[in-house]
C-alpha cells in the first residue's frame, strides 16, 4: 500500500475516478515527471490493478480470483482495450474485412484472431499475455 500523498496514490485516484479503461503515460505527466510515473505504473502493473498492453498503454485489469494473475477489464475484451488504445494514440483504424463480412451476414465464420486495419504506419506492439494485435494495411 503506497502512502497517502504518494504519486502512486495520486495516479491511482485519477484512474478510479475516470470511466475509462485504457489510460496512457502522458495522461499522468502532470502529476509528476516521466520517469516518476513510469516507476509508480511500474508498481500499479506489479500489484495487478493495471495491465501493460504496449509501450506507454496500460489497461485497468484486476486479479483473477481463481489464478492469482491479472485480467484485462474492458466490456469488448482485448480487441475493444486496443480499438481504444489505438483512438487514443491518434492512429485511424477501421473493423477488417473479415469483421465486415461477419456483421453483413456474408459468412458466418467469426474471427478468433484480434485485428484492425490501418492505413498509414503504425509501429508499435499491442498485446496482453499471449495475444496480440494484428494490424492489416
Amino acid at each position: 500500500m503506497a502512502r497517502p500523498n504518494s504519486l502512486q496514490t495520486k495516479i491511482e485516484k485519477r484512474i478510479a475516478e475516470s470511466r475509462e479503461y485504457v489510460f496512457l503515460t502522458r495522461e499522468f505527466t502532470d502529476l509528476s515527471g516521466r520517469r516518476q510515473v513510469l516507476r509508480a505504473l511500474r508498481k500499479i502493473v506489479a500489484e495487478g490493478r493495471l495491465a501493460r498492453l504496449g509501450c506507454g498503454v496500460y489497461g485497468l485489469a484486476f486479479t483473477s480470483g481463481l489464478s492469482e494473475r491479472p485480467i484485462l477489464f474492458h466490456p469488448h475484451g482485448f480487441i475493444g482495450a486496443a480499438r481504444t488504445a489505438l483512438t487514443k494514440l491518434g492512429v485511424a483504424w477501421e473493423p477488417t474485412e473479415r469483421e465486415l463480412a461477419y456483421k453483413e451476414g456474408r459468412t458466418t465464420e467469426i474471427s478468433e484472431v484480434p485485428a484492425v486495419r490501418i492505413r498509414r504506419r503504425f509501429s508499435r506492439r499491442l498485446s496482453f499475455g499471449q495475444t496480440e494485435l494484428v494490424v492489416e494495411r
